[in-house]
């Protein structure tokens, strides 16, 4: 904060200086955006060694480290692949979905906010 006396306060000239130091160290501090969690889900149809492939592909991650990944959808129901930006997450989304349906393979992939 700038400190004034107050005899500055009525100061029409000096004011508009100090003010403009003033708005700039009371500004709030920018919030991050928010963050969402890319899911694999589970499905009856889709083969193991597809979804592998697709976590290595599309997330990055090591044959052991998506097969580990894998066993966790399938005996879980899902798993959380990763967590991005809204933009990255709605991409990664869209990339899974085309490359099972492609494919010809149900996979489901969906994002929900952390």
């Amino acid at each position: 904060m700038v400190r004034r006396h107050p005899h500055m306060m009525s100061d029409k000239k000096g004011q508009t200086d100090d003010d403009a130091g003033v708005i700039t160290k009371t500004r709030p501090k920018t919030e991050r955006p928010p963050l969402y969690k890319v899911l694999i889900l589970n499905d009856d149809y889709t083969p193991m060694e597809f979804v592998v492939h697709v976590l290595e592909r599309f997330f990055g991650l090591s044959h052991t480290q998506a097969f580990e990944l894998m066993l966790t959808v399938h005996k879980k129901g899902l798993a959380v692949v990763g967590v991005f930006s809204f933009e990255v997450a709605e991409t990664k989304v869209a990339q899974v979905m085309d490359f099972a349906r492609r494919h010809q393979h149900p996979l489901q992939c969906t994002m929900e906010k952390e």
